[in-house]
């Protein structure tokens, strides 16, 4: 079974005709903003084991915010959504809304976390070299101290100040 990619006005086209569309970003990033008609079911979900209830006559459009997160994991889409026919939005959401076709946004709803943690860990660097430079070599201790903990998250999947950003009043759900 293969997966084909579509753009924006025709996956709206497959909407009209009813095909299903699954959003498979994480919770946060659903919530701050998604296409009215797709349902959420996030790729951790689905790397979990969670499946579509599909027969081989239905079909389902799978979009995420970039069109990369689809793409490299379609084995995965397929899987979750056999025996049924899958597409990819090409350009994910982003491509949707450059289209011109609506979106919910809900702006009282948090940054999603991965971009508070790039905003966080930028913040730290740039102050720690900014220090370092005016005040005191010391100082960056602290930008290597969060490159030495991406690199961590990158290496081991874990991240601490993902973990910490998560448990935040601003993120608690």
């Amino acid at each position: 079974m293969s997966v084909e990619t579509i753009t924006a006005r025709e996956a709206e086209a497959r909407l009209h005709a009813g095909t299903r569309l699954v959003d498979m970003r994480e919770a946060d990033e659903y919530a701050r903003e998604h296409i009215a008609e797709a349902q959420l079911l996030p790729l951790s979900a689905i790397e979990q084991g969670a499946r579509l209830n599909l027969s081989a006559d239905d079909s389902v459009i799978f979009h995420c915010q970039s069109g990369k997160r689809s793409s490299g994991n379609a084995v995965k889409l397929l899987g979750a959504a056999a025996p049924g026919k899958v597409y990819l939005l090409e350009g994910g959401i982003d491509a949707w809304k450059q289209a011109g076709l609506p979106v919910i946004k809900d702006a009282s709803q948090p940054l999603p976390l991965m971009r508070q943690v790039q905003i966080a860990a930028g913040v730290l660097i740039l102050c720690g070299v900014l220090l370092g430079y005016t005040l005191s070599s010391a100082f960056f201790l602290l930008s290597a101290f969060v490159g030495a903990g991406l690199t961590l998250a990158g290496v081991t999947g874990f991240c601490g100040m993902a973990r910490l950003l998560a448990v935040m009043p601003w993120n608690r759900r």
